[in-house]
């Protein structure tokens, strides 16, 4: 939700395109509405918000042409880079945007890096509208002592590393430790933790690159320590999350039941969701087990448990001052109640011994181009439901829109909203009257800076090639990483 204070810009911004007084002509206000003219609309990013936005536009208007420009070589965002390998459910949603990128009004055009390649001005003057929907490709940073130290990594990079994501296939993590240290307890930290203590061998027929999977079978990860500033009433991570790590085998949970103490009479009024989750928490924490259970547990080689009302202080140095040794962590208790409720320090420290330290504390979208408004401190586009302020015709979709939270659905509700006010917008004559070149005019441009765009055809022979690759291993796909290697697979 955007704050307040965005509202008079967003009025200050559309002056003179807000919708025309009672009595105006027909033609004027409508002049898209007839469907006589094609609206040409550019979407930047192709995520789930890039491709939902587009999916959106191309549905409800018959005639719009929606041209996805991507920085990647490959389509699908955080589906194909951000998605855990061992959920290959949740990529099932490639198949729906293969379909909008297969229509005759849809274009997707990779290795175009919007704000480098292209200005956001120039596409603005080649589009009748505009949508930034390039996600959040950053992580916040700790910014605590030692967070430069070797072996600590964001669980951003992390994930690309075991994803495929180029800019991460060199990260080359060092598993020879016995125990980890994951700060954030959501959804991503508890993907780090699982993927941490699979069984190689229960990942050896999903995509998981080859060169993980390498790295994984050497690991000597015994202990993984998911840490979080608050208590079990706020953690961040999902059901079907939790229930995975407790269920996963080989391993055995540790959770302390004293941070359950009266737990149990306060979840009686918090929202269904939340109970469920916090009641598995307490079941796991407080009940014995019963005798399958207990000797599965039993014969478990690693471990993982949850440590609440702990923030990182310091990340500990190795006596020769460059490796991890275990990290600093100021104990703390809760103001407040509830998910709002805030951590403050009690003065007391405790440290954990470690040779691996993973941040999840969340991603962060950045500024794309001077043109576009940013706010640093939210990491988002100042907008109002998805129109940028200040800049008429421009709008955005996803996580550069309200923030890194939620999951692909509700990206899909977010990005539908945004294409549904950009046509409203449309219709009600607020945006440029008159045919606009669209991607003739970017294509020229970018030809001019020798740029060549990677088409959605390129990439669906990157895809038979991949999935061939994986086939004699019986694995879905094996990812291609190095974007020379890709280019020269295209004959560049």
């Amino acid at each position: 939700m955007a704050p307040r204070c965005w509202r008079w810009w967003y009025w200050a911004a559309w002056p003179r395109t807000r919708p025309p007084p009672i009595g105006c002509t027909a033609s004027v206000r409508q002049q898209f509405s007839t469907q006589e003219q094609t609206p040409q609309i550019c979407v930047v990013g192709s995520g789930p918000a890039g491709f939902y936005t587009a999916q959106h536009l191309l549905k409800h208007h018959t005639r719009a042409h929606v041209d996805i420009f991507e920085k990647q070589l490959v389509p699908f965002g955080l589906v194909r880079f951000g998605v855990a390998p061992d959920h290959p459910e949740v990529k099932n949603v490639i198949n729906t945007f293969t379909q909008t990128a297969r229509s005759d009004r849809c274009a997707f055009h990779g290795n175009v890096v919007v704000g480098r390649d292209v200005t956001v001005p120039e596409l603005r003057e080649a589009y009748h509208a505009v949508v930034l929907s390039y996600g959040a490709e950053d992580h916040q940073a700790l910014e605590i002592p030692g967070e430069e130290l070797a072996g600590v990594f964001s669980a951003r990079a992390f994930v690309g590393w075991y994803n495929g994501l180029p800019e991460n296939k060199e990260l080359s993590p060092d598993l020879s430790c016995h125990t980890a240290v994951i700060l954030g307890q959501g959804n991503v930290a508890l993907d780090v933790a699982r993927i941490l203590l699979t069984p190689p061998e229960h990942l050896e027929k999903t995509d998981i690159t080859e060169a993980a999977l390498r790295v994984l079978r050497q690991s000597r990860v015994k202990t993984v320590w998911i840490v979080g500033r608050r208590g079990p009433l706020q953690v961040a991570f999902t059901i079907k999350e939790l229930r995975e790590m407790i269920q996963l085998p080989g391993t055995r949970p540790i959770l302390d039941p004293a941070d359950f103490l009266g737990l149990q009479d306060r979840i009686k009024e918090v929202p269904r969701p939340r109970k469920r989750l916090t009641e598995l928490l307490l079941r796991t924490a407080t009940e014995k087990p019963g005798v399958e259970e207990a000797a599965r547990q039993a014969s478990a080689s690693r471990t993982w448990g949850l440590r609440f009302f702990r923030s990182p202080q310091q990340v500990l140095p190795s006596p020769n001052g460059r490796q991890v040794a275990g990290i600093r962590l100021a104990v703390t208790r809760l103001e407040g109640a509830g998910e709002t409720s805030r951590a403050v320090p009690t003065g007391d420290t405790e440290d954990l011994p470690c040779g691996l330290v993973l941040s999840s504390v969340g991603y962060k979208s950045r500024p794309i181009d001077p043109s576009v408004p940013f706010d640093p401190k939210l990491g988002v586009i100042p907008n109002m439901e998805g129109r940028v302020v200040n800049v008429p015709g421009l709008y955005c979709s996803g996580w550069v829109k309200r923030g890194p939270t939620g999951v692909i659905a509700t990206t899909m509700t977010d990005s539908f909203l945004t294409g549904q006010v950009l046509l409203q917008d449309l219709k009600a004559g607020l945006l440029p009257s008159g045919p606009r070149p669209g991607y003739a005019a970017v294509e020229a441009l970018l030809s001019s800076r020798g740029v060549r765009p990677v088409s959605f055809l390129d990439w669906e022979k990157l895809d038979a090639e991949e999935v061939s690759r994986g086939q004699g291993t019986g694995k879905p796909r094996e990812k291609l990483l190095d974007p020379q290697e890709m280019l020269q697979l295209l004959g560049r």
